[in-house]
């Protein structure tokens, strides 16, 4: 299977998507509507909404059955982005490389952004019981499954133990509930979700739970050494960043080569998490390999 060809086919279509499920240019609030469109369709890989949908091709079913809902993951993904980058954050002046929201529109503004992003991912999210073959059951568990992994038990929790770590010696624990929370957890709940809305089996849902704990870790892994040996022309955001704000990363305390080492190590775990599917969950092994060798 072309790797490049997937990503790049289904990247198109959730372009498509979002531009249908975000407020128009000349939609009131203006200026919220225009910082909210800037920071979605700024770039990116659309990563998570790529695995909703491939963890419901690996049960079986087609991605357009859970579109809505992959479309509500990146909107959660952008508006934790903008959040992060503020001053009172990262502090971050790029962001794919382009000015980030609060350089472009104010704190302010930025700060409303990333909350009516937030919010339109669940209005967005509900809309998948429209679909035809989605289960009303299967959305309320998704939005409990989303609602986790977003909130102060997942990503948002992850980033308070991010902060509160910065200018400290962090332990190795610290940085593994740190990373698996503001990193990993989103992973997680979004191939839970693809797979709750395609009706998997409970043995199905934990196999790939246990592909999102091990991808998120070496997603994680791989961007720590990107901060240190990656060009910002190609990821977007000064090479860097980690060290300047003390952050607790990988390489800070394995070393690039170990750090290297455990990457490998969980991108091989996720791929055997997956050893039970056939071969319609190809593109979920052929997006973890990919893990070891990107740029950006």
């Amino acid at each position: 299977m072309e790797l490049i060809k997937y990503l790049q086919e289904r990247k198109k279509l959730i372009d498509e998507e979002l531009d249908r499920y975000l407020p128009q240019p000349d939609e009131a609030p203006e200026t919220l509507c225009e910082a909210m469109r800037y920071s979605v369709f700024a770039g990116g890989k659309r990563l998570r909404p790529i695995l909703v949908m491939a963890a419901a091709e690996a049960v079986g079913k087609d991605k357009e059955l859970v579109l809505p809902t992959a479309c509500a993951l990146e909107f959660i993904h952008t508006y934790s982005l903008i959040h992060d980058d503020l001053p009172a954050m990262d502090d971050d002046d790029l962001r794919r490389g382009k000015p980030t929201c609060h350089k472009v529109y104010g704190e302010a503004m930025a700060i409303l952004a990333g909350d009516a992003l937030l919010t339109r991912a669940f209005e967005v999210i509900s809309k998948n019981r429209e679909v035809p073959g989605v289960d009303d059951a299967a959305v309320v568990r998704v939005i409990q499954i989303v609602a986790h992994g977003a909130g102060c038990s997942g990503m948002v929790g992850g980033q308070v133990a991010d902060l509160e770590a910065e200018g400290k010696t962090a332990d190795k624990d610290t940085m593994l509930y740190i990373h698996a929370n503001k990193t990993g957890a989103l992973f997680k709940a979004a191939l839970c979700a693809g797979a709750v809305l395609a009706g998997a089996d409970e043995e199905a849902i934990a196999a790939l739970e246990r592909y999102g704990e091990q991808f998120g870790l070496a997603f994680q892994i791989t961007d720590d050494i990107l901060d240190v040996e990656g060009k910002t022309e190609l990821i977007g955001k000064p090479v860097g960043s980690d060290t300047k704000n003390q952050k607790a990363t990988y390489p800070s305390i394995y070393g690039l080569e170990k750090s290297y080492r455990m990457a490998e190590e969980s991108v091989a775990q996720a791929v055997d998490a997956l050893r039970n599917f056939s071969h319609k969950a190809e593109p979920l092994r052929q997006i973890a390999r990919y893990l070891l060798t990107r740029s950006y």
